[in-house]
């Protein structure tokens, strides 16, 4: 077996003597072929909204539940370390990359560990972007038709737009909503199509800050909001422990890694990937932190793990019925043009997985068909069974996440199979595995010990 790559004209080429890695899209091209119209290059404005919606997701949902449980000061300081932390880890695998002339993750973990290095990374990536997408899911089910995760019913807006009725319930809305939203957006081959879906998706994301921030702004010069606590009550070593349960809420929230090799393989200029990676980490940092602050100074101590979920009662202000549809609509949106992004990728390592050998996805109608709807099918499902996103946060975060952002870029910088490693590369490679092992392993305990504990309680 070998890794191949695409040539222009669709033939396949012998690269490596690995396997082939199906992670990579196909290379920006000159000419028009096979129904791909002409492509010269993503722009610079279309990157960063790809790579920014890919990073804003549903992890902006669970994030003011994360600060009340760290404290403001705490979790804003957690925020911004994630983000740079992760600015480093893509750093690490853009250089190689560039360095061996490799356009894929996998690839790059191919060259560095073998092809068992490979099917970790893609295997991950499976597991991690299945799990964002069902969370993406949840929260579409959540808004459109209410929840009762928490053991309080929340109502959903068409519930309260129309009554509890069959055809608004929480599975006929999101089969409608896979079929007619979710199906035809993750049917483009290319990345770069999803530029303007993708903008838009940001600017919602925006919408939300922006009128969450103006609700909480007005509260507290009303002197109707308390004052959040700034750090985290610790009453024992329990407490302790489930602080930690935060980290991979976190962690997922900055997983874009998968992603950057399809962007940064159909640049103009691939020259512009790392200031595009900043300038995307810096406009999501900058809606996390709003949104964790002004969410949690909003609804303080009743700061739902997904906090649409408290948009659905008397905010305290005039026209509070039309902010909160208005906040969850635009929210709802945002997420459902987030989903194909993730989607993208996930459909790739897939592929990579199951069919090593053959030519790329996107030149077989039939297999792009056959994995799409089965995808599709399997995230349908389990959104439909699977009660809270922060459930599917705390495992993906402290699995395949955290393995994809931080310690498979540190693994392979240790190899350094191009030679490019500094002293302080190799340092800060040490430092984020062990940080990453040893707070994911201490949340996975206290995650145990708390559905033990509620076990024994019922």
């Amino acid at each position: 077996m070998g890794i191949s790559s695409e040539s222009p004209n669709g033939s396949q080429q012998i690269v490596q003597k690995e396997t082939r890695d199906e992670t990579t899209p196909l290379l920006p091209v000159k000419v028009e072929e096979e129904g791909f119209h002409e492509f010269n290059g993503a722009s610079f404005s279309g990157a960063v909204f790809n790579l920014s919606t890919t990073i804003v997701g549903a992890g902006i949902m669970a994030l003011p539940a994360s600060i009340k449980m760290l404290g403001i000061i705490p979790g804003i300081l957690m925020i911004i370390v994630v983000a740079l932390l992760t600015e480093a880890s893509i750093d690490m695998l853009v250089r190689c990359s560039h360095q061996g002339k490799i356009t894929s993750y996998g690839w790059l973990m191919g060259e560095a560990y073998g092809q068992w290095g490979r099917i970790a990374l893609q295997a991950s990536v499976v597991i991690n972007n299945i799990g964002v997408m069902i969370v993406y899911m949840i929260i579409i089910g959540d808004v459109l038709s209410g929840t009762s995760s928490t053991g309080v019913h929340h109502r959903g807006i068409l519930e309260g737009w129309f009554g509890a009725h069959l055809w608004n319930s929480r599975a006929i809305v999101l089969l409608v909503t896979t079929l007619f939203v979710f199906a035809p957006l993750v049917s483009f081959k290319r990345l770069d199509s999803l530029r303007y879906t993708s903008a838009l998706s940001v600017a919602l994301a925006v919408v939300f800050v922006v009128i969450t921030a103006g609700i909480a702004i007005t509260k507290l010069f009303n002197g109707t909001v308390a004052m959040p606590k700034l750090f985290p009550e610790l009453d024992g070593l329990s407490s302790i422990w489930k602080l930690f349960t935060a980290v991979p809420v976190l962690v997922t929230a900055y997983i874009c890694h998968y992603n950057v090799h399809s962007i940064d393989n159909e640049l103009e200029d691939r020259t512009q990937i790392k200031p595009i990676v900043r300038t995307s980490l810096f406009l999501c940092s900058s809606v996390y932190i709003a949104t964790s602050f002004f969410a949690y100074l909003l609804f303080g101590e009743g700061t739902l793990d997904d906090v649409l979920a408290n948009f659905d009662a008397n905010l305290g202000i005039p026209f509070s019925s039309v902010f909160d549809d208005i906040v969850r609509v635009s929210y709802a949106a945002h997420v459902m043009l987030v989903f194909p992004i993730v989607f993208f990728a996930l459909r790739l390592n897939l592929d990579g997985l199951l069919f090593p050998t053959s030519r790329h996805i996107s030149r077989d109608n039939k297999r792009f068909a056959i994995i799409t709807i089965s995808l599709l099918t399997v995230i349908y499902l389990a959104a439909i069974f699977i009660p809270s996103i922060w459930d599917a946060f705390q495992f993906t975060g402290a699995t395949a996440a955290v393995l994809i952002g931080f310690i498979f870029p540190a693994m392979v910088i240790l190899r350094d199979p191009y030679g490019i490693a500094s002293k302080r590369d190799k340092i800060l490679a040490v430092t984020m595995i062990v940080l990453a092992v040893l707070s994911n392993s201490v949340a996975l305990y206290s995650d145990a010990m708390n559905i033990f504990r509620k076990e024994e309680e019922a």
